[in-house]
């Protein structure tokens, strides 16, 4: 249960550790690290040309990443393990032979603040996560920390602010643009080449044990399909929103029955998600415009990752699928 939860909502206890005594980049007591969470501004970290970062929030390492930075210790949230080094395999390939320490995301989000110090980091990312002051005090005990700006809910920083964070506190403002701009191109050139996409109702939905879910705007699930022209369907706009998510209740499971649909399970196999009586009774399922794909496919993989990098991934894949249901709406 508790993975489903992390895979989930991302909402996740921090089991607070005290800071511990000064070493490393720590320089005294009353010495406050910078706290960096504004977009709009390129601040002077001071860093060197080759910094030691620590990337604790969801894709956050990624991120830094494709930047040119290789992280020496990344969260790794979403169990890619050790083998494609904490990233998705998209990305793994630009670590070259560096490979960095792996935290495994077994916790489901507990920090070992003892263990990030040893790191000695001369940067900690913490941007995609849960907003906790307390966690972020014991962070900057350590080093500059960056995080989402305050008011952004937990896990939900639009992916276009969590790369222009990342970029500014790195200094590459310019290859943050660049990677933005090179995912907002595709998008256009794929709306463009799928003039049919536009109007139409869209969701993505989940199941997960004996309950089921939709993504909302705030998601890059979401948000990555709806600027290729689609919209969201009407009835999970009146479902009760928890972050990024809403619940959808058996009763109202028809709010997952848009035009188009893509829908994939958490935390159980395909085949349940297939066999599903009530997924199969929806038009959308049985006229064949609904997207099954496992958990563990690479297109649903690279959307949960949210970044630059793997929204490209995952568009190149998806849109065809995309244009294929799109096509049977009537």
């Amino acid at each position: 249960m508790a993975t489903i939860v992390r895979r989930l909502t991302g909402v996740i206890g921090i089991v607070m550790v005290l800071a511990l005594a000064l070493s490393g980049c720590i320089q005294s007591d009353s010495t406050e690290n910078t706290v960096y969470s504004d977009p709009s501004a390129t601040p002077d970290l001071g860093l060197p040309d080759n910094p030691r970062v620590v990337a604790l929030g969801w894709s956050d390492g990624e991120i830094a990443l494709s930047l040119g930075v290789k992280p020496v210790a990344i969260y790794d949230w979403m169990s890619f393990g050790a083998q494609s080094k904490g990233v998705g395999q998209w990305a793994s390939a630009e670590f070259g032979s560096d490979t960095p320490q792996i935290i495994s995301a077994a916790s489901a989000g507990d920090f070992n603040y003892q263990q990030i110090k040893e790191l000695n980091p001369d940067l900690i990312l913490n941007v995609r996560s849960k907003s906790d002051s307390k966690v972020t005090d014991s962070l900057k005990a350590i080093a500059p920390v960056v995080t989402a700006p305050a008011g952004t809910p937990d896990y939900a920083i639009n992916w276009k602010m969590q790369t222009q964070l990342i970029a500014n506190a790195l200094g590459k403002s310019a290859e943050g643009d660049e990677q933005i701009k090179q995912t907002t191109d595709l998008q256009t050139s794929l709306k463009q080449q799928n003039p049919g996409f536009a109007g139409k109702t869209f969701v993505w939905g989940a199941k997960f044990g004996s309950a089921y879910g939709a993504y909302l705007p705030g998601d890059a699930r979401f948000d990555t399909i709806a600027e290729l022209g689609f919209v969201q369907y009407p009835p999970v706009a009146q479902l009760q929103a928890q972050g990024f998510f809403a619940a959808v209740p058996v009763e109202k499971v028809t709010a997952l029955d848009g035009q188009v649909a893509v829908f994939a399970p958490i935390g159980m196999p395909l085949s349940q998600l297939q066999n599903d009586n009530l997924i199969n009774s929806l038009p959308v399922t049985r006229d064949g415009r609904a997207i099954e794909l496992a958990e563990t496919d690479p297109i649903v993989q690279a959307m949960s990752a949210g970044t630059p990098e793997s929204l490209r991934f995952a568009l190149e894949r998806l849109t065809p699928m995309l244009a294929t249901a799109a096509a049977k709406v009537q």
